[in-house]
C-alpha cells in the first residue's frame, strides 16, 4: 500500500487565512453617507475618526470618497501612514501631542487637539523652523476628566497662544463619554457654545471649529432643535458599528454588522465543564470560576488576548465563551457540532474592533457586499 501525503500549502497562499476580520465596505459607505447627511442637516461637520481601524488606508479612502474631508486619529503613525499613502484629506491628531513627537505632529497633522502650553510652545517653535503653521483646537474640560483645560484658565491659555508664531487657534472642543462616561447633554453643549461665543467676541477670533464631542452626541443632537455654536463632531463608532455610544443602541437606518471576526476551531472534544485539581492564578493573573454543567463539547480557537479583546466578541451562533488565555479561546459549543477546521463568526464591539484592527496576527479582508 502506497502512502500518499498531501502537498504542503504555504500559509500565505491560503485565501481564507484565519483569524481574520471581514470588513464590509458597502455597509460602511452607507453609514458614512447617512451620518454625514444627518449631522449636516443642522450645520455640523463630521470628522471621520480612523483610530478604531488603525488608520486603515482602505477605510480612509472610503470615508473620503463618500464626502468626509477631515480624518482624525490618536496615533501620529496612523496619520503618517494615511498621508504617505496619498489619502486626500485634512489630518487631525485627536489628542494633545507628546513632547517627543512634536516634530512628527507638525509634519503629518494639519490640526492637533491641545491642552498643554508647554506642548503648544514646542509646536510653535517647530512649525516656525519648518516655515509652516500648526492649527490647534484647544480642549476644554467639561466634566469627563480626560484631556482639557479648566474653564478658569481659558483666558490665560488664549492670551499665551494667540500671538505665537507658527500657531493658529482654529477652535475649541470638549470630550465626553470616553473616560468618565459623562453625557454630552444640552447643558454641556450650551456651556461650550457660550464659551465659544465669548472667546470670539473678546479676542476677535473666528474660531471656525466648535467641536462638541463624538458618537456619544447622537442623543443630544436628535433631541434638540438648537445646537448653538457647536458645528463639528468627531465620529468613529457610529460610522463603523452603527451605534451611539451612551447605551450602544443601534442608530436607525445604519448597519451594525459591517465587521465580522472569524477564528478557526483547533480542538473539539467532550470534556468536563470545570477544571479539576488545585486552582491557582491563570494567565490573566486572577483565580477563575466556572459553572458546573457536566461534560460539554469544549472547542478551542487559536486566538487569545494577544490577538483580540476577547470580552468584546459575541458569537453569531448559540455558543458561550468559557474563557481565554494569551493565545487560546475556549467555547462551550452547546448544541452546535463544531469540528476541527470549522470557522466561528463573531460580532465585535468597539474594544474588540480596536484590538483586532491593531493586531498584526489577524488578517483583514475587505469586501463589497450588501
Amino acid at each position: 500500500m502506497k502512502l500518499t501525503i498531501a502537498p504542503l500549502v504555504h500559509p500565505l497562499k491560503l485565501q481564507h487565512m484565519m483569524p481574520k476580520m471581514e470588513i464590509n465596505l458597502s455597509k460602511i459607505a452607507h453609514n458614512v453617507k447617512a451620518i454625514k447627511a444627518l449631522y449636516e442637516a443642522k450645520g455640523i461637520q463630521v470628522m471621520g475618526v480612523t483610530k478604531g481601524v488603525c488608520g486603515s488606508i482602505e477605510l480612509a479612502n472610503l470615508l473620503v470618497d463618500n464626502g468626509i474631508s477631515q480624518l482624525g486619529d490618536s496615533k501620529v503613525s496612523n496619520l503618517r501612514k494615511m498621508k504617505e499613502a496619498g489619502v486626500q484629506a485634512e489630518f487631525v491628531l485627536l489628542r494633545t501631542p507628546a513632547l517627543s513627537e512634536v516634530e512628527a505632529v507638525v509634519d503629518y497633522a494639519d490640526i492637533s487637539l491641545n491642552s498643554e502650553l508647554v506642548v503648544i510652545n514646542q509646536l510653535a517653535q517647530c512649525a516656525v523652523s519648518k516655515n509652516t503653521v500648526q492649527k490647534i483646537i484647544l480642549m476644554i474640560e467639561l466634566g469627563d476628566l480626560r484631556e482639557g483645560i479648566m474653564t478658569e484658565n481659558i483666558d490665560r491659555y488664549i492670551q499665551s497662544i494667540m500671538h505665537l508664531p507658527g500657531i493658529e487657534l482654529v477652535g475649541i472642543g470638549a470630550n465626553f463619554a470616553c473616560f468618565g462616561g459623562v453625557k454630552p447633554d444640552a447643558e454641556k453643549m450650551n456651556t461650550l457654545s457660550l464659551l465659544a461665543a465669548d472667546i470670539r467676541n473678546r479676542y476677535d477670533l473666528s474660531l471656525p471649529y466648535v467641536s462638541g464631542g463624538n458618537s456619544a452626541n447622537f442623543t443630544w443632537f436628535t433631541s434638540t432643535e438648537e445646537i448653538g455654536e457647536v458645528n463639528h463632531l468627531r465620529i468613529g463608532e457610529s460610522i463603523l458599528l452603527g451605534r451611539e455610544t451612551l447605551t450602544r443602541m443601534p442608530i436607525p437606518g445604519l448597519y451594525t454588522d459591517a465587521f465580522t471576526f472569524y477564528s478557526e476551531v483547533i480542538e473539539s472534544k467532550i470534556k468536563p465543564s470545570v477544571p479539576y485539581g488545585e486552582i491557582a492564578q491563570n494567565a490573566l493573573g486572577f483565580y477563575p470560576a466556572f459553572e458546573e454543567l457536566g461534560n460539554i463539547r469544549r472547542c478551542i480557537l487559536g486566538v487569545g488576548f494577544q490577538d483580540v479583546f476577547v470580552s468584546g466578541l459575541t458569537p453569531l451562533l448559540d455558543l458561550n465563551v468559557v474563557g481565554f488565555s494569551s493565545d487560546h479561546t475556549v467555547l462551550d459549543a452547546k448544541n452546535v457540532n463544531l469540528q476541527v477546521g470549522d470557522p466561528v463568526a463573531f460580532s465585535v464591539n468597539y474594544g474588540a474592533l480596536l484590538s483586532i484592527m491593531t493586531s498584526t496576527t489577524v488578517t483583514k479582508e475587505y469586501i463589497y457586499d450588501l
